[in-house]
């Protein structure tokens, strides 16, 4: 068995050796994976989805032991991160990911000079560094849809292990090396490294081509931040932080102040409040039931947070919070600051708000949020403009609500604007938008989710004047890939 195919047994930090060794590896496989035709690059997803299926009795109990999150909630993880796999093996054999665009030679190109034959495909960027992130062990992390939507793009992919789950990482790891090399990937086209330091110095390697990151604020600028100043900058791609505020109208708390209570409630406690979509901001009428029905409502039991290291930061923000002068309690479990915490939310006014955003809509990754009162619907207009960009925003209207002002400031300020639903719960499907204006993420016009997360380790490059034989199977006339393409601005298949 090669060496890039013999299973990880370790999770100690990377040495400079098995660096070297990995980023060899990659460097190798970049040409020869994105030499393969995009259907035998479907089989290796799917190969990799149902090596993960099979493993899922194995992996399953580890992530529970690490992470601390409940076996339902890592089965359904688990199958999402299979499901979007095979979502990407189907748009690979559909073809139209490359965009590929064919310019016949025209003498009577009426720019005022001959058009020469042209043709555009896109094509793969190279190795991949992905960073894995902590509250989703198996969709964002090892085999998650960085790595997915890399290997898709025809990218080698390198994984950086988190730290918050290294025994899952590793054995993830193990599953989708042999199910790749089960599948003739090319050897060395997946990875995977441990610690800190060893991540840092491959993102600085002239053979990495682009980096993937979900996390923290600091942790990701810091990466962003190495990714520029190389020699040759390379894209990075980190999804950091988001507050996805939510506005409620007068109108629709009026009609279904109970539904909109326990919805809000529901989406800020899933997961603990632990994930990126979290609403941290709830805008309510100060005139409506609102702020009464929160305060009296039930609040769900405490549960664990991922790691030691999330609970201590998690309850640090919260202090900080609840010592803002213009922050109050409006309802709390019995133990906030405890190991797990209990829910707590905390309330403040449109005036207030605008006096001093940045404190008071900081993020804080868990089971808190902030209410915030206002008492003229002309106020949420410059609420919105008040936020940092967001993954999304939130209105729970009515039909005859005239905010069609705000739906344009969310929308320059979130990648994906909702009406009358929950930001919680982002689907895996081909028109989603998982990104946002900086800080939620580092590159605005890219998604981590859905199958346009591809685009990211593309690039276009136009062939200019080539006989046939010369030109990639998707731009020839004979159209072998049977792709869909843009033929002299016209859209065809043949």
């Amino acid at each position: 068995m090669s060496a890039s195919h013999a299973p990880i047994t370790t999770t100690e930090a990377t040495s400079e050796t098995e660096l070297e060794r990995l980023l060899a590896g990659v460097h190798a496989a970049a040409a020869p994976l994105a030499a393969l035709r995009p259907a035998e690059r479907a089989v290796l997803l799917e190969a990799v989805a149902d090596g993960l299926d099979a493993a899922a009795g194995e992996l399953i109990p580890v992530a529970q032991a690490e992470t601390r999150l409940a076996e339902g909630r890592l089965t359904g993880e688990l199958k999402r991160t299979t499901f979007q796999l095979r979502l990407f093996a189907q748009d690979l054999r559909d073809g139209g990911y490359l965009d590929a665009r064919i310019d016949h030679a025209d003498p009577e190109w009426p720019m005022g000079a001959p058009r020469p034959d042209l043709r555009r495909v896109k094509q793969a960027l190279g190795p991949v560094l992905v960073f894995s992130a902590s509250n989703f062990p198996f969709a964002f992390s090892v085999a998650g849809g960085d790595t997915a939507s890399a290997l898709a793009a025809g990218c080698p992919v390198l994984v950086k292990a988190h730290s918050g789950h290294p025994e899952l990482s590793r054995l993830t790891a193990n599953v989708v090396t042999a199910s790749l090399a089960s599948a003739g990937a090319p050897e060395g086209a997946f990875g995977l490294l441990f610690g800190t330091q060893a991540g840092a110095t491959a993102l600085k390697d002239p053979r990495i081509a682009a980096g993937a990151f979900t996390g923290s604020i600091p942790g990701g600028r810091a990466l962003f931040d190495i990714a520029s100043s190389r020699p040759t900058p390379i894209p990075f791609y980190g999804e950091l932080g988001s507050n996805n505020p939510v506005f409620v109208t007068e109108a629709a708390a009026a009609e279904r102040a109970e539904v909109i209570v326990e919805g809000f409630i529901g989406s800020f406690t899933m997961g603990s409040g632990q994930f990126c979509t979290k609403p941290g901001t709830l805008f309510v009428p100060a005139e409506s039931t609102l702020v009464s029905r929160l305060r009296d409502a039930v609040l769900p039991d405490a549960a664990p947070l991922l790691n030691d290291r999330i609970q201590a930061g998690y309850t640090e923000v919260l202090q900080d919070l609840e010592g803002h002068p213009k922050l109050s309690v409006l309802a709390q479990g019995p133990d906030p600051l405890s190991d797990p915490p209990s829910p707590t939310l905390l309330l403040t006014t449109a005036e207030d708000m605008l006096a001093d955003p940045h404190a008071l809509q900081a993020e804080c990754f868990g089971p808190t949020a902030v209410v915030v009162t206002y008492t003229d619907e002309a106020q949420l207009v410059a609420l919105a403009e008040s936020f940092e960009g967001q993954l999304t925003a939130t209105i729970q209207g009515t039909d005859t609500c005239e905010v069609a002002e705000l739906v344009e400031v969310l929308a320059r300020k979130a990648g994906r604007v909702l009406w009358n639903g929950w930001s919680t719960g982002v689907s895996v499907t081909y028109a989603q938008q998982h990104g946002g204006p900086y800080p939620a993420t580092t590159a605005s016009g890219s998604t981590s989710v859905g199958t346009a997360a591809i685009e990211r380790f593309l690039r276009p490059v136009a062939y200019q004047g080539f006989p046939q034989h010369l030109l990639p199977e998707a731009l020839r006339d004979e159209n072998p890939l049977d792709v869909p393409r843009l033929i002299d601005g016209r859209r065809a298949r043949g």
